[in-house]
């Protein structure tokens, strides 16, 4: 898709025209000084001293302009002097008893010359003065312009004759595809379902998590459609001035209406179409009134059948009920992470251009990219391109690609100066985690180990998920716990200390835990929920309920998930005493290699040797 040129702002046409004008005036002002200036007034000799030469013969020529005598001595010296106003130097010479007959006197006239000087120097103070005054006016109409084209839409028009994306450059979202498909028919061939008594959707909700193609889809549905599309971002309504965004709303649907039919995409709706009257904070009157003018806009009195809405958010749970019910977005579409097949057909996307070896296996690296969004499957090929060009390589490898998704998710290598002892307390740690998570039933195998620093941890263990789900167990949750509880657990066993290292899996696990409590139902408590949002804990809190649930409730939630907690530390506490021989042995592994791979892992724990220099 082609983006139409628009002019450029004024703003800058204005600051050329200043130093354009600025430079003028000051080069006006220099020929002003530099030749109407009045010759110095004050003559260097007096009168007498040129009578006095005269008579001895020394002068040999005298220059007469005005009042203003050069004088110029057979020696060659010149001066000035200056004869007395209304009088004639011939009768000066005359009464001084020298006689003009034998001196070279010459007349020079430039009156003429000084008259012009004298009226330009009148006249353009007045003309510059007019300039200036012309320059304040047309500055002032340029502003009142400005702020009147505040109202005005600054969405994107996008052309429809060459884009640049279509549903070919789109994959892993084969459902939201076909939703929008039917979008793109009713543009195209609206009498094929007017015919049956359907109406075009009059708008399109794209719903899910951040990386995973909303905006991509939009572009796509723009490519395909081979109608006008306009874009802008839900901020892009907000301004300083109340009104502003109502003014826009309109403006971007009359602009649309005109060039019917049309695709109008709003991304991050969720700035414009909050809920309104909730918060801790209350209304907010710019934001509603441009909410109530979408509103109006998309189903008011006047039918709108011709322009199609498509909104994206990553947060839909703070939209406004009059937004999202049917007859203005009738299709709620959920874009979730891409599964095996997705991932699949965007590496194979992405992987068009780059050269990738043979070798990889596109299989077992869809496998290994459980988690992964579109926008991190792009990002890890890219990132796997510059390695393989930094070190030289013609080709893309599995190693490079390994590194990249470790890279994408927990930031590159970080070679920090660690003691030997700061290196056996992180090796013991994430063994622990390793360890714990081998010998629990439900866990997923362990893909790496690595006491090498990235991001702000000193170390990783890499446990991802073997095949997509969509659901869990209250079973699964309290291995997870366990496993994240593995790493102090393996400190205390060995150490009989604790470190700050484990900070952060104490706070994913007491968040599972109190999910499970709260959320799920998965505790003594029964299936009840306490989880509210924000807003409905403000209505609550002004309600005179407090937090939803009585004090005596919130100790027993706490009771339940330092219960979860509890219990789960014994569990991996256990599994490492009982198993101390093989902790020791991933250890060592550990402090030998700095990285051990699924595959070394496994023989660990089976006992089988590894090819390590030293170790047996």
């Amino acid at each position: 898709m082609r983006r139409v040129k628009r002019p450029q702002g004024y703003n800058r046409d204005l600051i050329k025209n200043l130093i354009l004008y600025g430079a003028v005036f000051l080069i006006l002002i220099s020929i002003i000084f530099t030749f109407a200036a009045p010759p110095n007034p004050t003559p260097s000799e007096p009168l007498s001293q040129v009578f006095s030469q005269a008579q001895k013969g020394e002068v040999k020529k005298i220059s007469v302009n005005g009042n203003n005598l050069e004088v110029t001595l057979n020696s060659g010296q010149t001066y000035t002097s200056r004869k007395e106003d209304g009088s004639s130097l011939v009768d000066e010479l005359q009464k001084a008893g020298i006689s003009p007959a034998g001196l070279n006197i010459e007349i020079k006239d430039d009156t003429t010359s000084s008259r012009w000087f004298d009226i330009l120097g009148s006249l353009l103070p007045i003309v510059l003065m007019i300039g200036f005054f012309l320059l304040l006016m047309r500055q002032a109409r340029g502003a009142s312009d400005s702020i009147f084209s505040f109202g005005k839409s600054r969405a994107k028009l996008f052309s429809k004759d060459k884009p640049e994306v279509t549903f070919a450059n789109v994959a892993g979202v084969d459902e939201a595809k076909r939703e929008l498909s039917e979008v793109v028919e009713f543009l195209k061939e609206p009498e094929k379902f007017r015919r049956l008594g359907a109406r075009t959707p009059k708008g399109v909700l794209l719903l899910g998590p951040a990386g995973v193609g909303k905006t991509l889809l939009a572009r796509a549905l723009a490519g395909e459609a081979g109608v006008p599309f306009f874009s802008m971002a839900g901020s892009e309504f907000m301004e300083m001035l109340v009104g502003v965004g109502a003014s826009r709303v309109r403006d971007l649907f009359e602009t649309a209406k005109k060039n019917a039919p049309a695709i109008i995409f709003i991304d991050e709706i969720e700035s414009i179409g909050r809920q309104r009257g909730m918060g801790m904070m209350g209304g907010h009157d710019e934001r509603e009134q441009t909410l109530n003018q979408i509103l109006v806009e998309m189903d008011g009195f006047e039918p709108n059948t011709s322009v199609v809405v498509i909104a994206a958010t990553n947060r839909p749970n703070l939209l406004d009920p009059a937004l999202v019910r049917p007859g203005r977005f009738d299709r709620q579409i959920r874009i979730d992470l891409p599964d095996i097949e997705g991932r699949k057909d965007i590496l194979k996307i992405h992987m068009k251009g780059k050269p990738v070896n043979s070798v990889v296996d596109l299989n077992k690296l869809a496998k290994r990219t459980v988690g992964f969004s579109g926008a991190d499957l792009e990002n890890m090929l890219n990132e796997a391109a510059i390695l393989a060009a930094r070190a030289g390589k013609k080709e893309i490898d599995a190693g490079d690609l390994e590194e990249a998704a470790t890279k994408v998710k927990l930031g590159p290598e970080k070679r920090r100066l660690q003691s030997d002892e700061d290196k056996k307390m992180t090796a013991y740690h994430e063994a622990g985690h390793a360890l714990v998570s081998s010998l629990l039933p439900h866990m997923d195998p362990v893909h790496r180990i690595s006491i090498v620093s990235r991001g702000l941890a000193l170390g990783f263990t890499m446990i991802p998920p073997s095949q997509d789900r969509y659901n869990e167990t209250k079973t699964r949750f309290l291995e997870q716990i366990a496993v994240m509880l593995g790493g102090r657990a393996a400190e205390e066993i060995v150490f009989n200390e604790m470190t700050a290292g484990a900070g952060s899996d104490i706070e994913n696990a007491s968040r599972v835990a109190r999910a499970m409590v709260m959320e799920y139902g998965m505790s003594e408590l029964g299936p009840i929920s306490f989880n509210f949002d924000d807003d409905t804990r403000y209505l609550l809190a002004m309600g005179g309920e407090g937090q939803g649930y009585s004090e005596e409730m919130a100790k027993r939630i706490d009771l339940e998930v330092k219960k979860i907690l509890d219990e789960a530390f014994v569990t991996a506490k256990k599994l490492l005493a009982e198993n101390r021989d093989k902790l020791d042995a991933i250890v060592k592994a550990l402090l030998e290699k700095e990285t051990l791979e699924a595959d070394e892992f496994e023989r660990l724990i089976n006992k089988e040797p590894l090819s390590v220099p030293g170790l047996v």
